[in-house]
């Protein structure tokens, strides 16, 4: 995707280059120029957008600058095309239209920096600068993705409460964890423990799960176990950033899932 941030500023100065063109060297009149620059301006940024859509958040501010860069050009060259005809009382900048167009215009704007920071936070150089220092980085970005969506339908959300209550049934007991500190660009052993409520080991099982980062769903690391001995399972893992992440582990036999939550950190090097 296009950097936001420079959409905005390529697409304004573009609007204000083509009402200044259509203006003074093609003749037309301000308001005949802000109207069908801000008509084209839409047009083209829609037909742009509509195959790998960004989110409406991101398209309402391209639009409501692009359209406030037009209605400013035909107010601006408006007055300057009646300045040789009209007394200044007349044709000077007034602040009403000054001050409206100020206030989007800065509104659009500082939404502008917040969904970027949103989607991919702070530099490293002005994080350290505006945070303070950690043992683990801080990150500044968080693009909405949620791990844990089971209540969007109520059918899903059903099914997992019956699972939950299958699982406790069932009492298999998982023990979980590293075999040493995990650290960033290090690999590390992970490794669980399957027994029934009795303290049997649960042999044969399917192990999978996913490392899921919360301010950045890209970063999820997908990994399969595999058995070393009876009920004990392992796999090597490098995560790719340090911090905060969150696991989810299932344990599937035959017709039985056993499904683990958990955190865990990855330490800086």
């Amino acid at each position: 995707m296009v950097d936001m941030l420079a959409s905005l500023a390529t697409g304004v100065v573009l609007i204000v280059a083509a009402n200044a063109g259509l203006f003074y060297w093609g003749g037309w009149s301000a308001l005949r120029s802000a109207l069908v620059v801000a008509l084209i301006a839409v047009t083209v940024y829609l037909s742009l957008v509509i195959g790998r859509w960004p989110g409406g958040d991101i398209v309402a501010i391209h639009l409501a600058l692009y359209l406030l860069a037009s209605y400013g050009c035909g107010l601006f060259l408006g007055l300057r095309g009646q300045s040789g005809t009209q007394s200044d009382a007349r044709t000077r900048w007034h602040w009403g239209p000054a001050l409206l167009i100020g206030f989007f215009v800065t509104l659009a704007a500082v939404n502008a920096v917040f969904i970027v920071l949103a989607q991919r936070g702070l530099s490293p150089q002005l994080s350290q600068h505006l945070l303070p220092a950690r043992e683990s980085p801080v990150t500044s970005f968080f693009p909405g993705e949620i791990s844990h969506d089971f209540q969007e339908k109520e059918a899903l959300f059903n099914d997992y409460l019956a699972q939950r209550r299958r699982q406790e049934e069932r009492g298999w007991r998982v023990q979980r964890g590293w075999l040493q500190r995990p650290v960033l660009g290090q690999p590390a052993t992970f490794k669980i423990v399957v027994r029934t409520r009795n303290g049997e080991p649960v042999t044969d099982a399917e192990i999978h799960g996913r490392f899921l980062r919360p301010a950045n769903s890209a970063q999820d690391t997908t990994f399969a176990m595999h058995e070393t001995e009876a009920g004990v399972y392992l796999v090597d893992l490098q995560l790719p950033a340090a911090g905060r992440w969150d696991l989810v582990l299932h344990v599937d036999k035959a017709d039985e899932r056993h499904e683990i939550r958990a955190t865990t950190t990855i330490a800086a090097p």
